[in-house]
C-alpha cells in the first residue's frame, strides 16, 4: 500500500471510529453494564484519535514493505477491536475480562470467552503494533548529517 494510501485510510477510519465512540455513549443507558459502555465508548474516541494521529505522522515511520504492511493491519485491527470489545462486554455484562468495568456482573460463558478472546487479540495486536510503530520511528543519521546527541537536539546548545 502506498504510503499516501494508508495515510488516508488511517486518517478515514480514524475518523469513523471516532464518530462510533461519540454514538456508542449515546447507548449507555440501555447496556447491560453502563459502566463498561461508558469504557467502550471513551475507548473508540480514544482509539480514533489514535488512527487519526498515526496517520498523520505514517510517512515518518521507516519499516520494510512487509513490516509496514504488518504494522497497519495491526493497529487498524487493534483499534476496532479495543472498541467492539469493550462494545460486547457492555451489551453481554461480562466481567471476566474487564474485572472492574464488569464487577458484579456474569455473562454466558461463550459471551466471557468472545469478549475475552477480542480483548486480549487487541492488547498484543497494540502492543506489537506500537513496538513497530517505535522501531520504525528510529532515526538513523544519514551521511553528512551533523551528529545528533542530548545535548545539541533541536539545535539547542
Amino acid at each position: 500500500m502506498a504510503p499516501n494510501q494508508a495515510k488516508l485510510r488511517l486518517i478515514w477510519h480514524g475518523v469513523f471510529l471516532f464518530l462510533l465512540g461519540l454514538l456508542s455513549g449515546a447507548f449507555v443507558p440501555i447496556m447491560t453494564n453502563p459502566k463498561a459502555g461508558l469504557s467502550a465508548h471513551l475507548g473508540g474516541v480514544l482509539d480514533g484519535m489514535f488512527l487519526m494521529l498515526l496517520g498523520l505522522f505514517w510517512s515518518e515511520i521507516r519499516l520494510s514493505g512487509r513490516l509496514e504492511t504488518t504494522t497497519f493491519w495491526l493497529m487498524f485491527y487493534a483499534a476496532y477491536a479495543g472498541w467492539a470489545g469493550l462494545l460486547l462486554a457492555a451489551f453481554f455484562g461480562t466481567s471476566r475480562a474487564t474485572p472492574i468495568a464488569g464487577e458484579g456482573y456474569v455473562a454466558a460463558w461463550w459471551q466471557e470467552s468472545l469478549v475475552e478472546v477480542i480483548l486480549i487479540s487487541f492488547a498484543l495486536a497494540i502492543l506489537i503494533g506500537c513496538g513497530l510503530v517505535l522501531y520504525g520511528l528510529r532515526r538513523k543519521q544519514s551521511p553528512g548529517e551533523p551528529e545528533v546527541n542530548r545535548h545539541t537536539r533541536h539545535g539547542v546548545s
